[in-house]
């Protein structure tokens, strides 16, 4: 396996993961560079949805692909965004319309109950029908901010301050976001699986 697809068509995502797999010694095709457009995300998990559009990929391109689900759950909200995160304000995509609803939403709550996490689930298909899908989960644990802060990045970036830290996400450098984030954490996991399976 040395040409995957990426099920993705959202800018943000295609530079991270353009980044993240850089030295991997894969070639990354996205997905409209094929003529693919988006699956249908019906599914009531980040698996499933993950796993609709890996097969939708591989299915009309005759290649393997990676897959990623991704949202903000945050704590105060009973996990809202969560699979909503991308059309929160109803709009698909529209990030300053999203993180003025999830502000709005927490207007007032204290600090101690802003509690998030960002979570990212990657599936890699060998094919449509691979029974055995590759499947790599990681969280990235912090709190919502009162005000969004920073311009990097993309989505709920300014308005997520991880644990451990005095920036948002926006005002991280790329290199710094992309060795923390749930995303970067989740490839990680999928590249210790992909050794594992070469060395068994």
């Amino acid at each position: 396996m040395s040409r995957i697809v990426l099920a993705s068509s959202n800018p943000g995502k295609l530079k991270e993961f353009g980044a993240l797999l850089a030295d991997s010694g894969l070639e990354v095709v996205p997905q409209a560079s094929l003529g693919i457009t988006d699956a249908d995300e019906t599914g009531l998990t980040f698996v499933e949805n993950a796993l609709i559009k890996a097969r939708h990929a591989a299915q009309a391109s005759g290649l393997p692909a990676l897959a990623d689900d991704s949202g903000l759950c945050v704590d105060h909200l009973d996990g809202a965004p969560g699979l909503y995160s991308a059309r929160y304000s109803g709009g698909h995509g529209d990030a300053a319309a999203n993180n003025a609803r999830l502000l709005c939403e927490l207007d007032g709550v204290p600090t101690p109950r802003r509690g998030a996490f960002f979570i990212c689930v990657l599936v890699l298909l060998q094919h449509p029908d691979d029974p055995a899908p590759l499947i790599a989960e990681a969280r990235w644990h912090g709190r919502i901010l009162t005000e969004g802060r920073g311009t990097g990045g993309f989505g709920y970036n300014p308005v997520f301050l991880p644990e451990g830290y005095t920036q948002s996400v926006a005002e991280m450098d790329d290199t710094l976001k992309n060795r923390l984030s749930h995303r970067g954490q989740a490839l990680a996991l999928l590249h210790e699986r992909l050794r594992e399976l070469r060395h068994a």
